[in-house]
């Protein structure tokens, strides 16, 4: 049977298609914003006074030859080179600059809270190479900019993004300032730290002991969380100050102050917590690569993963950041701040607003200026009944009127949930007839397809729903009452986006400019409306939609901008994030997804729905976008979701239980994930590992031997992201073919007793004859009154799954020397110390099972030598 349109359905047809395309323009010029499509990369021969992305490459190239995690010659070369193109500018320099570079071996012990767990810390001899580049007149006490940047990366990565491109754009800059003819007004201070995966020891370490410490009056932390995108202003503070200098000073501006208020939600953190907050209250710049994600902490993270274009970006935008802070008169030491404390105390409260456009241009803001800005909307939207009263005052009174507006923006405010809703229903109902989750993970464009078309049909729900004419409206104006309805439709939809505008702003927080910028674009694009309807029907033809659609483009533009890098932000990390135990934890990632992408089509197309619903909530488009949704869907599990270019994580580890410093009583093998595809779909689609490890045809988790959550203590806290994991048997004779000794922990010298009946028992730990340890971590429970780290400050106790509570103590640091330490007990009661020292060599088989794996998933794996004590 032949499908009948009729006209209005041609015409709806015809205006889809019109946004459709506006959509996809958008679409374009948003992907080449966001991946710098539009940066030519400098090459190798370009002017010296210019910094030259080529030239940063080589670095890389150099820096990720070796391993360069801590317990690995490799990190040791690393600082070795460093250091040595240091000294080269350093000897190049002219006379009227000075250069002065050091090594320093920082050691400390401090506590500290990491992914929301107290723990405490002690280090030693982690390596850092300061370089501190100024003219030279200049006194060590003169206000300076440190730009800091690590050089160690995290187990089983080569680390070229996270961060070798950190330490490479640094080593650039430095050339840049010692070679551009440029003298600084103030110094500033090259800091690339030997620590931060082992959470940020070696900014520590300079903050505590580095007699420059005190003179550094601005801070800009340079890291990566993947390999490419936008090198975002992800944390900025305290104050507004460090803001202002990047919007005022960005080649290319890349900065949401909406980001600040989620950032602390997503795992992780960054050495701008050492200087801004912990150790140095010091007005700080956190910049970021957020995209790239899939190699982030992976074996994938090498140079060919850099593309072209953003190191460049990077580099001028540091480049010129640092002149704009040199040159501030608000730099100041730590003495000054101290002495202006009471002033600096009310200015850094203020959080100002900014965020760029496709990185051409930002708007920045105060506060100040953002209460007046901000409530405005809120003010028009309250005063426009009485408006519309005054001009018009034979059709409705002004209550009538409010009313329908507010019932407007409930029908919104309906719309925008249902478009949230509908794409969770469909990726929850896909998960019941596939076998495996996440299948849009390698493929982001299929979870668009899936969740966008249905989202929009939760957007135009309300509309066949409210086709009637508003009931508070008078018999003798029904003629006029579908103009009318459209009215109340846009106001409400108006004092909807007011509304979340005006709570961002008695939140305190940055991001009510995304809302903002909607409402100020939809203003200018209802009086274009409001005029083409002059001049033709809009019942009968959309063109004065079209005409209102127009004046929104740069807002649409901005939203797509800023959802689609969100939301390819978010599918990446889902593969990292951990998930919720069975059967629940399986739909977690999907329904996460669903959402946001549902979060920003209300947020892309809401602004239209109020005005062009009218042409497009027809029965025949309806169908067409869930008839989509139902086809990407179907497409979707046709497709698996990892690739060698989207691994799947997993994390491998050879647990060894000795008893004393050369025997071993129990070996096995522990595996675990990291997203919701779980160990049964792992080993389903990875046979030779299952055939490995000598599993049967099936495997099921409920008869698997699961491997204890004490078991994984090494990688705490990282480990409370696994819900389940894996034991198998393994053989430990390899492992004698490599050491003869393993750690242990004794007492050195007899226990004391003081005259409160507490005791303090003297403890030596070695490390035996391991070669690459990465950290050992020690779980003390019992009576535990204090100790030798920290000050003698025991952090807050930490209990897992009604355990008892206990300490968490994590040591690093190279050093042929044992620790030596004390622990003091309040009471007679036994002090029981678990021990887990992760060691980084493999024996051979390990190595052998590791190799099975195939390439769409990415092993992290290592050695960890478990042993428990009683004192």
């Amino acid at each position: 049977m032949a499908l009948r349109l009729s006209s209005r359905d041609v015409s709806g047809f015809k205006f889809l298609f019109f946004l459709a395309t506006i959509f996809s323009l958008i679409s374009v010029l948003v992907y080449s914003a966001i991946h710098m499509k539009f940066i030519k990369p400098l090459e190798i021969d370009a002017p010296l006074d210019r910094f030259s992305e080529a030239r940063a490459i080589q670095h890389v190239a150099v820096l990720t030859k070796d391993d360069r995690q801590e317990g690995r010659p490799g990190l040791r070369k690393a600082a070795v080179y460093i250091k040595e193109q240091l000294e080269m500018l350093k000897e190049r320099a002219e006379s009227n600059i000075r250069i002065e570079v050091e090594e320093a071996a920082v050691n400390g012990t401090f506590n500290m809270i990491v992914l929301g767990h107290s723990m405490s810390f002690a280090y030693r001899n982690h390596i850092n190479i300061v370089a501190r580049i100024s003219s030279a007149d200049s006194q060590e006490t003169d206000p300076s900019v440190l730009i800091n940047g690590h050089f160690d990366s995290p187990l089983g990565s080569p680390g070229a993004g996270d961060c070798g491109s950190c330490v490479a754009s640094m080593l650039e800059l430095a050339r840049v300032t010692a070679e551009s003819g440029w003298i600084p007004p103030r110094p500033i201070i090259f800091l690339f730290n030997g620590a931060e995966e082992l959470f940020m020891l070696g900014a520590h370490g300079f903050m505590k002991t580095h007699r420059w410490r005190d003179s550094i009056g601005a801070s800009i932390n340079v890291e990566a969380s993947g390999t490419s995108g936008p090198d975002l202003v992800c944390q900025s503070g305290p104050g507004s100050w460090p803001s202002q200098v990047y919007a005022e000073s960005a080649v290319y501006p890349m900065a949401h102050s909406a980001v600040q208020d989620v950032f602390h939600a997503i795992p992780g953190d960054t050495d701008y917590r050492i200087f801004s907050h912990d150790h140095g209250n010091i007005p700080s710049l956190d910049i970021i690569f957020l995209l790239g994600g899939y190699y982030y902490h992976t074996s994938y993270d090498t140079l060919d993963k850099l593309p072209p274009g953003i190191m460049q970006a990077r580099g001028d935008n540091l480049f010129s950041i640092l002149k704009a802070f040199t040159n501030s008169s608000k730099l100041q030491s730590a003495r000054e701040r101290e002495y202006l404390e009471a002033s600096i105390n009310d200015y850094k409260d203020e959080r100002a607003v900014f965020f760029d456009f496709l990185s051409w241009f930002i708007i920045f803001y105060s506060r100040r200026v953002a209460l007046v800005l901000h409530s405005i909307p809120t003010v028009i939207f309250l005063v426009m009944p009485f408006l519309l009263h005054f001009w018009d005052s034979r059709s409705r009174s002004c209550f009538a009127t409010f009313y329908d507006f507010v019932k407007g923006m409930l029908f919104h405010a309906a719309g925008i949930i249902l478009a949230i809703i509908f794409p969770v229903i469909f990726a929850t109902v896909r998960l019941f007839f596939t076998s495996y989750a996440m299948s849009w993970f390698a493929r982001p464009y299929l979870a668009f397809l899936m969740f966008v078309p249905s989202s929009i049909v939760g957007l135009l729900i309300p509309r066949t729903v409210w086709g009637c004419p508003p009931p508070s409206q008078d018999v003798s104006v029904i003629n006029k009452s579908e103009a009318l309805s459209e009215e109340a439709r846009f106001w409400g939809a108006f004092g909807f986006y007011a509304c979340i505008t005006s709570a961002y702003l008695v939140a305190g927080l940055g991001g009510g400019f995304l809302t903002f910028v909607v409402l100020a674009s939809m203003l200018p694009a209802w009086i274009f409306f409001s005029l083409s309807v002059k001049s033709y029907d809009h019942h009968q033809s959309p063109r004065p939609a079209v005409f209102y659609v127009i004046p929104l483009i740069p807002c649409l533009t901005y939203s797509a901008y800023f959802s689609g890098f969100v939301i390819q932000f978010l599918i990446e990390k889902m593969g990292m994030i951990g998930f919720l135990p069975p059967p629940y934890g399986y739909y977690v990632a999907d329904v996460f997804v669903a959402a946001t992408i549902g979060v920003a089509t209300g947020l892309c197309v809401g602004p239209i729905i109020p005005v062009c619903s009218h042409w497009l909530a027809r029965s025949s488009i309806l169908q067409l976008l869930l008839h989509v949704s139902v086809l990407a869907l179907a497409l979707s599990s046709q497709f698996f979701p990892y690739s060698n270019l989207a691994p799947k994580r997993v994390v491998f580890q050879h647990t060894l239980v000795t008893t004393d410093a050369n025997r071993i009583v129990n070996s096995s093998y522990g595996f675990s994930v990291l997203d919701s595809n779980s160990l049964t779909f792992l080993f389903k689609y990875a046979p030779e590992v299952a055939k490995g490890l000598h599993m049967g045809q099936e495997l099921s988790l409920e008869t698997a031997d699961m491997s204890p959550r004490e078991t994984w203590l090494g990688i705490f806290p990282v480990s409370l992201l696994f819900s389940q994991s894996l034991k198998f048997p393994a053989r430990s004779d390899g492992v004698f073919k490599q050491y003869r000794y393993f750690p242990y922990l004794s007492t050195y010298k007899p226990h004391t007793i003081s005259n409160d009946r507490s005791r303090r028992v003297y403890l030596e730990f070695s490390l035996g004859d391991l070669e690459e340890v990465w950290v050992a971590v020690l779980n003390i429970t019992g009576p535990l009154s204090s100790w030798s780290f920290a000050d003698n400050k025991l952090p807050d106790p930490e209990t897992v799954e009604g355990g008892p509570p206990s300490y968490i103590l994590r040591l690093s640091g190279s050093s042929q020397a044992n620790w030596t330490f004390w622990l003091e007990a309040s009471s007679s009661d036994d002090l029981r110390v678990e021990v887990a020292v992760v060691d980084q060599v493999l024996d051979d088989e390990a190595q052998r099972l590791k190799g099975l794996f195939p390439d769409w998933a990415d092993v992290t794996a290592y050695s960890s030598f478990m042993s428990s004590y009683i004192f």
